[in-house]
């Protein structure tokens, strides 16, 4: 047995104790919807978050690909895993990359541990998916920086020990952004919700009035932001959270299904297609190990695969209303469609519109 395959044997075996002892319910688009902060800490505890970051920090030094496992068992699980997710995946790698030997030592344990949440502040009222339009500034003072400005469509913030904020430091359009790290509660950020349809409450909106950072909590070099910020977005679009947030919701459905049922062609081609993103996600892997965070396959993986989330969604309302099959879904199959319904129109948006993914291919194949 091949060390990828040991790893995922052991993530499956944790997962299966956990399930047993009913410490969660599976849910859809669960590293966005499913904080659990206390789950976090046991997964930390079994040495299953930050397997590629360094071994003198608590990790295993491993790969993209120790990650990849790890995830895909966990996103099909619908484990939740928000309480860690943005600050293993895209956090804890940029503080390796960008930051002070001082901030590795501080946050990336914490990170390994399963002990600290993170909140990425990129899009604004304004800018949508041009970053490089965003208006919060920050202002040079005696020993650090003010932030003022407002960040919207920001995950977990409400959670979040910290937030890293992009801000304008500079006139000049892309070279002007620099990257600050902001502990929170902070007296001068008001942190605002912005509920879906249901309720519920996963996306924030962030103001910032003023708020002192110090020079210790600059990450990266300042005017450095845009670049960091690429790096980041790179991590956020290229993980198999982009065709596996709604697998507990086909997995339910299809535990009763008829091996008659109308619908088998569509599964059939969803089963297709989930093959068919996991070879590109592989292939993106290798690219983020030899350090391309460019590579038109990144913007090409997200795109498709999040249009394909929001169809598999569909095909599941057709399974659910096919003559016949309303009598064999489950409750709990049931609440995943409900679930995933709500969450399927931000598919397509959050990491980048697919108009904007569209360009970067463009682009890439102009090149």
């Amino acid at each position: 047995m091949s060390e990828l395959e040991e790893l995922r044997s052991r993530v499956r075996t944790f997962l299966s104790a956990e399930l047993a002892s009913g410490a969660f319910t599976p849910h859809c688009d669960s590293w966005l919807i499913g904080y659990d902060p206390e789950f976090s800490r046991r997964l930390g505890a079994a040495h299953l978050i930050g397997l590629m970051l360094p071994i003198e920090f608590g990790g295993m030094g491993g790969g993209p690909g120790h990650r990849l496992v790890v995830s895909e068992e966990l996103l099909s699980a619908g484990a939740p895993v928000a309480a860690h997710w943005f600050a293993e995946r895209q956090f804890a790698p940029s503080v390796l990359r960008h930051g002070t030997v001082a901030q590795q030592h501080e946050w990336i344990p914490k990170v390994i541990a399963g002990e600290v949440c993170i909140a990425i502040g990129l899009s604004e009222p304004d800018a949508g998916s041009d970053l490089a339009s965003v208006r919060t500034k920050a202002e040079q003072v005696d020993g650090g920086w003010l932030i003022s400005g407002t960040k919207v469509w920001t995950s977990s913030a409400h959670h979040a020990d910290a937030m890293v904020v992009l801000a304008r430091t500079s006139g000049q359009r892309h070279v002007g952004l620099s990257q600050f790290i902001v502990p929170l509660p902070n007296p001068n950020v008001d942190i605002s919700p912005i509920r879906l349809i249901s309720g519920e409450h996963h996306f924030n909106q962030v103001t910032f009035d003023e708020t002192f950072v110090a020079d210790s909590d600059i990450l990266g070099e300042i005017g450095n932001g845009w670049a960091q910020a690429m790096h980041e977005l790179a991590a956020e679009r290229a993980g198999p959270e982009r065709y596996l947030s709604t697998f507990p919701l086909l997995e339910a459905l299809l535990r009763d299904l008829p091996s008659d049922s109308r619908s088998a062609d569509d599964i059939g081609r969803v089963i297709a297609d989930i093959t068919t993103f996991r070879t590109i996600n592989h292939k993106v892997v290798e690219l983020l190990a030899a350090g391309d965070t460019s590579a038109s396959e990144i913007a090409i993986l997200k795109g498709i695969a999040t249009a394909f989330e929001q169809e598999t969604v569909g095909i599941a309302l057709n399974i659910a209303n096919e003559p016949g099959n309303p009598t064999l879904v489950s409750p709990a199959a049931m609440s995943l469609l409900r679930e995933a319904q709500y969450q399927a129109p931000g598919f397509t948006i959050r990491g980048g519109t697919n108009e904007v993914l569209r360009g970067i291919v463009s682009k890439g194949l102009l090149k």
